[in-house]
């Protein structure tokens, strides 16, 4: 590992959301041990679940972790190589604290760590990982006296047996599916949940190879699935991150479906089970969605971006689902947990009981134009937060701070900026009912957010 001091080292590498960074460089066995350690500790749990995905370097590190927590006097249940969702699954299932070795959708020369709360909650920074990186930085606890025990437990198949039972697929027209692992997880996991006699399964970048050697596995990129829908005349794609917890979708012509529309559909789904219950969105889901949610009959209720703010909100409100707009989709059935292939067994269901394209289903909830997130690099983040605060306050625009600073104007358009936590960036979000209208607010709010560094 890199001789920098410690504080700064774990400044950088403990995120917000997980324990991410270059292998050898800033993770390696030696801190994977320290940060099993720590956790157990942290959590006092008796028994903790480790998961890997299949980068080159997850199974030292899974093997480094699962030792840290031996060493504290806890079992090790060994879930092997599994997506992140599976990680959920059995930490749900089971209601202990687990970890995931991963970097996500990082590049392959990356990974990490994601830890979670006994019943699948999220430990993030404010639920225990501030805890974590202050227990980092103290001398290694005591090693026990007596050291636990690895338990056997293959969790992959369990897991896909329980997300089947929750969605209905017996009565579907027949579907041809093409699905891109991008070498990740759901190479793995997708075979298993989506096998269904009327789905014919398309395979893409099936093969687990943790080198991602098209590129890394972000969905940044999705050109390979929308030709292959194409040309093999699919009814819709389907694309996964690299630990396979993100989805998203491509309509019959290879056209991105907009993840509020997924939450749309899915949410519909749902509500049919549970009348009026609370559905829960981020605070820059686009309104589209808020729309169906309401003509659906359920309660939209909204929320700080991240899944632990998603989570613990969906279990205050006993809510029976949550979408986030960058594809991430949370199930009350899945302990309040995200699992982007539970969300595609409901786009095959919903696609399914109908004749219609994906194409039309999508259409009915693009209703609003979207920026989408849009990055912009400031010297002070919070300056740059508090110069918008101002500028628009004293045009009277409505404002409000649940996630930086967010403000509606009088025709319904909208934008928020706020401050990711990744460095020295904004993030600025911008919703209005024309193309042009977005285009104009955007430019606005960056002009204001640029002005801040002047």
């Amino acid at each position: 590992m890199t001789t920098e001091p410690e504080d700064d080292l774990y400044d950088r590498i403990v995120t917000p959301y997980d324990i991410r960074g270059l292998f050898r460089a800033e993770v390696d066995p030696g801190l994977a041990y320290r940060v099993g350690a720590a956790f157990t500790e942290l959590t006092g749990a008796d028994t903790v679940a480790v998961a890997h995905d299949a980068r080159q370097s997850s199974p030292v590190l899974a093997d480094a972790f699962a030792q840290g927590v031996l060493d504290q006097g806890a079992d090790v249940l060994d879930a092997g190589l599994g997506s992140t969702d599976c990680l959920y699954h059995v930490s749900g299932r089971l209601d202990i604290p687990g970890a995931m070795i991963t970097a996500g959708r990082a590049p392959a020369a990356y990974n990490g760590i994601r830890l979670c709360r006994a019943g699948a909650a999220d430990l993030d920074e404010g639920t225990g990982l501030e805890l974590l990186r202050r227990r980092l930085r103290e001398p290694r606890p005591p090693l026990t006296d007596r050291p636990g025990s690895v338990l056997p437990g293959r969790a992959v198949d369990d897991y896909a047996a329980h997300l089947r039972s929750l969605v209905d697929l017996s009565d579907i027209r027949p579907l041809k599916v093409v699905v891109d692992a991008g070498n990740g997880m759901a190479g793995l996991t997708a075979p298993l949940v989506l096998a269904h006699p009327s789905v014919e399964l398309v395979p893409l970048r099936f093969e687990l190879d943790g080198t991602f050697p098209f590129g890394a596995p972000d969905l940044a990129d999705v050109s390979a699935l929308r030709d292959a829908v194409r040309e093999s005349g699919a009814d819709v794609g389907l694309a996964f991150d690299g630990d396979g917890d993100r989805m998203l979708a491509v309509d019959e012509r290879g056209a991105v479906v907009p993840p509020a529309a997924v939450i749309a559909l899915v949410a519909g789904r749902e509500l049919a089970r549970r009348p009026g219950a609370a559905v829960v969105h981020d605070l820059v889901t686009a309104t589209s969605a808020i729309d169906a949610i309401k003509e659906a009959g359920g309660i939209p209720v909204r929320s700080r971006t991240g899944p632990a703010a998603i989570k613990a909100l969906m279990a205050e409100q006993d809510a029976a689902f949550g979408g986030a707009h960058c594809g991430h989709y949370y199930f009350r059935d899945f302990w309040y947990a995200d699992t982007g292939m539970l969300a595609a067994l409901h786009l095959l269901a919903e696609l399914g009981d109908t004749a219609c394209e994906l194409s039309e289903l999508a259409a009915r909830h693009d209703r609003y134009a979207s920026s989408g997130p849009v990055d912009v690099r400031v010297p002070d983040p919070l300056a740059a937060l508090q110069r918008v605060v101002r500028h628009f306050a004293a045009q009277g625009t409505a404002l409000d701070h649940l996630d930086g600073v967010t403000g509606e104007l009088p025709d319904g358009s909208w934008f928020n900026v706020r401050a990711p936590g990744t460095g020295p960036v904004v993030r600025v979000n911008v919703e209005a009912g024309t193309v042009a209208a977005m285009g104009r607010l955007r430019d606005r709010v960056v002009d204001v957010v640029v002005s801040a560094g002047r």
